[in-house]
């Protein structure tokens, strides 16, 4: 599907439910001048990354998918704030899906949200109070009937939707690029598959010549929780992988560390 514009009216019947909702008059982010009236309706950090992985070895998640590095928000300008809130930095978040009815999150995210080290609970505590408690309509505040954790479960559905809206592999291989140990891709033809489906220009990252990160851009209308996400060009940055002689290596499975298990008590 496109993701040039993305509108989460319905996040799967979950906490989005209870955040209030906005005018549909309510400021684009990154595009207010001035003072921000309603940071429950506006982002002040008003660009949003969606961000994946690609990890050959150690490997994470299916051979055949990309898999998600976090949701980043970003001041417009490439620069961000980070851990915003210690009193909400979430943990065993886990068992916060599981007791709050959201096992199906929790399950998607045990396949397509890892870490490389197979410590994925602690990946995700990061991902949450690093960025997730940093974004203004994610704020308790913006709730009506509010509930403790509320946010989290937003920003964590937010941030699945939004992949699954985004199947990268899919993307490149429908456009002949595909994961290989000896072939090569230039710049310009990974940039352009994926600018064709998403609408807009990812940030591409690399590692000594590997392909392992991109990012996709939204401006939103509204909240995190519900709003209309819009593709748009990042600011900032555009990424740091060659021109030419871009490798995009097989997933070597073999190398899957094994999750580290927890239990709720």
């Amino acid at each position: 599907m496109s993701s040039s514009l993305l509108a989460f009216s319905t996040l799967l019947g979950l906490a989005a439910a209870v955040a209030k909702s906005c005018p549909a008059s309510s400021p684009i982010s990154c595009q207010t001048t001035g003072t921000i009236q309603n940071t429950c309706c506006t982002e002040v950090q008003g660009q949003v990354l969606q961000v994946q992985f690609w990890d050959s070895s150690p490997a994470t998640g299916p051979a055949n998918s990309w898999t998600i590095h976090g949701l980043w928000p970003d001041n417009c300008d490439g620069t961000y704030e980070a851990t915003c809130d210690s009193s909400r930095a979430y943990t065993d978040i886990g068992c916060i899906l599981e007791d709050k009815g959201h096992g199906d999150i929790l399950t998607y995210m045990e396949t397509y949200w890892k870490d490389y080290q197979g410590d994925d609970e602690s990946f995700w505590e990061h991902e949450w109070s690093k960025h997730g408690t940093c974004y203004s309509t994610l704020n308790p505040s913006c709730y009506t009937n509010y509930s403790k954790e509320d946010e989290l479960v937003d920003f964590l559905n937010t941030t699945i939707t939004l992949f699954k809206s985004l199947p990268t592999y899919q993307w490149l291989a429908n456009a002949g690029i595909t994961p290989s140990s000896s072939k090569t891709y230039t710049n310009a033809q990974i940039t352009t598959a994926l600018k064709n489906k998403f609408g807009a220009t990812p940030i591409l990252s690399c590692t000594s010549g590997k392909l392992n990160q991109i990012e996709y851009a939204y401006n939103v209308r509204g909240s995190v929780a519900n709003g209309k996400f819009i593709a748009v060009e990042p600011t900032g940055t555009s990424g740091n992988c060659p021109k030419t002689g871009i490798q995009y290596v097989p997933k070597d499975l073999s190398t899957t560390p094994k999750a580290n298990e927890g239990s709720c008590s």
